[in-house]
Formats: C-alpha cells, sequence, structure tokens
C-alpha cells in the first residue's frame, strides 16, 4: 500500500514513549570484504527486506522507490508479534542510514545502520545497528519483555549475519549485543534516578 502526503504518519520521537530509555547495539565485525563499504550499504539499502529473516520479520516500502533508498521512504515493518509498525528514512550516506518511528510503532526512537572502518584492522569493517528507544506505552513494555526483547534480538542478530555473508569476507568473532538502559547510567552516576 502506498501512502500519499497527507495520510503520512507524525513521528513518534523517544520522548513520546513510556518507560526506560533503552540503547541496543548489534555489531559484527569482518576482515577482508570482497566488497568495499559503500558497495556493500548500497546493497543493504536497495534490498533491505533480504536481510532480515523472512519467518520473523518482513519490510515492506510503502513510500519511494524500490531500487533506492532516500530521505523521506517509509517502511511497514512486520515483526512476530504484536510489533508491527511503520518507520520513516531521516538520513542516508554511502555508508549508513536512519529510520524513526512513527505514530503507533510499537516503540517510540530511532534505529541506525551504519559500516565503519575496524578501529585496529586494516581490511576489515565494524558493521553496526543501534536503536534508541522507549515503549510506546506500558503494554508494549510489558509484552517487549515477555517475548519481543527475543524476537527483536533474533532479527537483527541474523541481519548482521547476513551483512557479513553478503560481504564476502570472514566474520571476526560472532555477532556482538548489547543493552544499555538509562537507569544504568543513573547507578553509574550515583544519582539513581528520579525519586
Amino acid at each position: 500500500m502506498r501512502h500519499t502526503a497527507d495520510m503520512r504518519k507524525p513521528v513518534q520521537r523517544e520522548d513520546d514513549g513510556r518507560g526506560a530509555l533503552l540503547e541496543r547495539r548489534y555489531w559484527v565485525e569482518v576482515q577482508k570484504p570482497a566488497m568495499s563499504a559503500e558497495d556493500l550499504m548500497l546493497d543493504i539499502q536497495r534490498n533491505l527486506p533480504e536481510y532480515a529473516p523472512e519467518l520473523l520479520a518482513g519490510f515492506e516500502k510503502t513510500v519511494g522507490l524500490e531500487d533506492a533508498l532516500r530521505r523521506g521512504d517509509e517502511y511497514h515493518i512486520r515483526i512476530l508479534g504484536p510489533w508491527n509498525g511503520e518507520v520513516r528514512v531521516v538520513a542516508v550516506s554511502d555508508t549508513s542510514f536512519e529510520l524513526v518511528t512513527l505514530e503507533d510503532h510499537p516503540e517510540a526512537g530511532k534505529i541506525r545502520f551504519a559500516i565503519t572502518p575496524h578501529e585496529h584492522f586494516e581490511d576489515a569493517f565494524h558493521f553496526e545497528i543501534c536503536s534508541l528507544a522507549r515503549s510506546r506505552d506500558g503494554l508494549v513494555a510489558l509484552s517487549y519483555d515477555a517475548l519481543g526483547k527475543r524476537v527483536q534480538q533474533t532479527v537483527w542478530t541474523t541481519f548482521c549475519e547476513r551483512v557479513a555473508q553478503r560481504s564476502g569476507g570472514q566474520k571476526i568473532g560472532e555477532v556482538q549485543v548489547r543493552t544499555v538502559s538509562e537507569t544504568d547510567f543513573e547507578a553509574e552516576d550515583g544519582t539513581g534516578g528520579t525519586p
């Protein structure tokens, strides 16, 4: 289904959500890739649905051209369970792109996909998916803790695995996952959060 300009939903930013703000990072490092970072990212941008596990997630472009990724494009994302929602592309470069959630998405926030040179090794890259979001509401937060976290982690871990495979290179270790909550930072700085 294609959307017209007057049908487009408003952005649902982090401050529109409820509960703790979570930074979730999924990354993989690859050496001796057969593709340049720019060619690999172009392939990801053009073929986004091919990188997600078909049984758990689907990406349907509802705004924009099929063979390119541009600012303003929109996708309907279907993730197993009550996690369907829409996102909009807000930034695109040769080695990255960023999406924001739209109204009624289960989460409120943004997610960025990026390829950068490896910090220590030549002829190697670091691919990372980083989201910064809150749950849309308390019910979503409860559902996410029960099931959504596992499904979401499987989707983005598989995405990283497929990026490594498509690059033609060799993975350096396994896909890494890290979740940090704003409450973790509060504990570290001694504030303990708000009373």
